[in-house]
């Protein structure tokens, strides 16, 4: 069986970019949980927890404009399912997110906030803040491979190389992206080469060329 391109038109190809840097900043996304008998006890529990924690937070220079939180929201709490569920208590949980540019303090910070009652840490986020300059210099780095990547293809079939007709951005979140590079896409880096510590913004593009004759 002979395979054919059904719409022949000209050259589509994808390319990928990325920039890495040392992190400037992380956001830590912790949360207070107490399980009490009681609603009262539950809330009394779980106001003090986030005292000691704001106080925390602010020995390690941290103002509050730099925490974001949640009310403290109560729920009946239950072990096991059908005719074994049984009633352990009420539990009280608030989550907070907490940014700071302080990187070498970031494991003392943890174990304070943990000592102080964030009983668990839910996520430790490096970032930098000018996200936005970084992913345009990634997206010029995907249409540079996206381009040698057609001219590798045109040299080889023998043909020139002709204008781009399409422009077609690629989210680096999405699935699409992740497909795209796992077939080949080229351009820039897999996520298991990263130096540890650092940040990448990627990027990726599908540029469509026509064909000279």
């Amino acid at each position: 069986m002979t395979e054919s391109i059904k719409e022949p038109w000209g050259l589509s190809v994808f390319g990928a970019g990325s920039v890495r840097v040392e992190p400037q900043l992380v956001r830590v996304k912790l949360a207070v949980d107490v399980l009490e008998p009681s609603p009262d006890r539950a809330f009394q529990e779980a106001g003090t927890a986030v005292t000691r924690l704001r106080e925390a937070l602010r020995l390690h220079g941290i103002p509050d404009a730099s925490v974001s939180g949640s009310r403290l929201k109560l729920s009946s709490d239950y072990d096991g399912y059908g005719s074994d569920r049984k009633f352990r208590g009420y539990r009280c949980k608030a989550s907070y997110s907490v940014e700071t540019e302080a990187l070498d303090d970031l494991q003392q910070l943890i174990v304070d906030a943990v000592d102080a009652g964030a009983h668990h840490i839910e996520s430790v986020e490096f970032d930098v803040h000018d996200k936005p300059a970084l992913r345009d210099e990634a997206r010029r780095k995907a249409v540079a491979a996206a381009r040698r990547k057609a001219e590798v293809y045109t040299e080889a079939a023998g043909v020139p190389l002709g204008p781009v007709l399409h422009i077609q951005d690629v989210d680096s979140e999405s699935w699409e992206f992740s497909n795209y590079r796992g077939h080949g896409g080229g351009g820039g880096n897999s996520a298991g080469d990263l130096a540890p510590g650092m940040v990448e913004v990627s990027a990726g593009v599908v540029l469509g060329f026509s064909l000279g004759h």
